[in-house]
């Protein structure tokens, strides 16, 4: 009988005349085939049970449940296993930790809370110097430890070890403040150094162990889209909530299908173009492009570290991606609204919004320069004019010219290109 309902949810009209020549001498058959697909009165019982069912659960089931770890009863043995082999028992052990970072405290269970109080007690050498060389990464593009992934053997020296302690200690005695130590080293006057290279230590300190010079680094690929969006005020600052599906090529998923039922990737324009982007929904065989493209991990494995590349890609993305044209749009139609056709000040607004810094006479002699050039150009291509213009979601303005816009646009675009506009400097 299972077989023979199958056939019918497969092909219901084909299946009938099947069923009823193959059960003739099977009356339990056919009646459990009346009773589930034909019986209208049985029917009607079931949808009635399920909205029974259904208030109940909105009823009774109203609270938000979540898993919790608790220790087990009975304590599981464990041994060294000889060469791997888990059936090949060797020396019993039990629970401990490297007595050479720091003795179990006597005070402390030997459990996962226990372990917690271990990880951050205050005699711990290890985990604050990792949170501390972790966050100083993320604001100098080089920890003091330049390996973050590694403070074993393996990993490097500090280049200041005493600076490494200091902070360290600091951060330990404010209760692990987290916000306090970020302050603390962007309002310190190392960080606030020009990141100009020094000629006198071009050669002598490229990588800037010194700390003669203030950051320079590029931001990480999910920043470098949140800036565009942020500098244009187009980004979501929605905390939490489900995956998004911002700008991808189409057919990209394609690729990688390998059944044709499998769902194509599909835009979410109402909800999802203009969350941050630890939102965007990663698919482990076909991550967005444009972050793998600035070297965001892959996810196959943990990557505390990120490479730092430079290749034609990236300037590919910046130049076309849909989300930093329509960002760079809108850039220009705030602006073109606030000074009109005051261009001298609106490219340097322009300018410092998306370097923190006003452009230099020889600067805003190209800019100025490019702006003509963009602007006679749309002015002899309408049909390209409302093609760039028409680029992503947000509709422009009526009321704006849109040669003028559309050229502002494009120098907008020019100046988010720089480096300056996606590199900590």
């Amino acid at each position: 009988a299972g077989d023979l309902v199958a056939h019918y949810l497969y092909d219901s009209q084909s299946a009938e005349t099947h069923f009823l020549s193959a059960v003739e001498d099977e009356s339990d058959a056919l009646d459990q085939f009346y009773d589930l697909f034909i019986d209208p009165q049985l029917e009607a019982h079931r949808r009635e049970l399920r909205k029974i069912q259904q208030r109940e659960i909105e009823t009774i089931d109203t609270v938000q449940e979540i898993m919790v770890l608790s220790d087990w009863s009975e304590e599981r043995p464990t041994y060294v296993l000889d060469r791997g082999v888990y059936t090949a028992h060797g020396k019993k052990v039990s629970r401990d930790v490297p007595a050479s970072i720091l003795p179990w405290p006597a005070d402390l269970p030997r459990n996962r809370y226990g372990l917690g109080k271990w990880l951050t007690h205050q005699d711990h050498p290890l985990t604050a110097r990792v949170a501390v060389n972790q966050i100083w990464y993320l604001m100098f593009g080089r920890g003091i430890v330049a390996t973050v992934e590694d403070f074993g053997n393996q990993g490097s020296l500090p280049t200041h070890p005493e600076l490494l302690d200091w902070l360290t200690l600091d951060f330990q005695e404010s209760g692990w403040d987290v916000k306090r130590l970020i302050r603390k080293m962007v309002t310190s006057s190392t960080y606030r150094q020009s990141s100009r290279i020094r000629p006198d230590l071009a050669q002598l300190d490229p990588e800037n162990l010194l700390l003669a010079r203030g950051p320079r680094h590029r931001l990480s690929a999910e920043m470098i889209r949140d800036n565009i969006l942020a500098s244009s005020g187009l980004l979501n600052d929605q905390i939490g909530g489900p995956s998004v599906f911002p700008y991808q090529p189409q057919g990209l998923w394609k690729e990688v299908m390998t059944h044709s039922f499998f769902p194509e990737y599909e835009v979410d324009y109402e909800k999802g173009l203009y969350r941050r982007s630890i939102y965007t929904f990663w698919k482990r065989n076909m991550p967005p492009p444009a972050m793998l493209i600035f070297d965001a991990a892959s996810r196959a494995e943990c990557q505390v570290r990120r490479q730092q590349s430079s290749t034609p890609l990236q300037a590919l993305v910046l130049l076309n991606d849909p989300q930093v044209i329509e960002g760079c749009r809108i850039i220009a139609e705030k602006t073109y609204s606030e000074l009109g056709d005051d261009m001298d000040q609106a490219l340097r607004q322009t300018f410092r919004l998306l370097t923190s810094r006003l452009p230099g006479e020889r600067e805003m002699q190209l800019l100025l320069q490019q702006y003509g050039e963009e602007l006679k150009y749309f002015e002899e291509n309408e049909n390209e004019v409302n093609a760039y213009l028409n680029i992503g979601k947000r509709q422009m303005a009526s009321h704006l010219p849109k040669n003028q816009v559309a050229a502002l646009a494009r120098v907008t675009n020019t100046i988010f290109n720089t480096t300056e506009s996606n590199y900590k400097n």
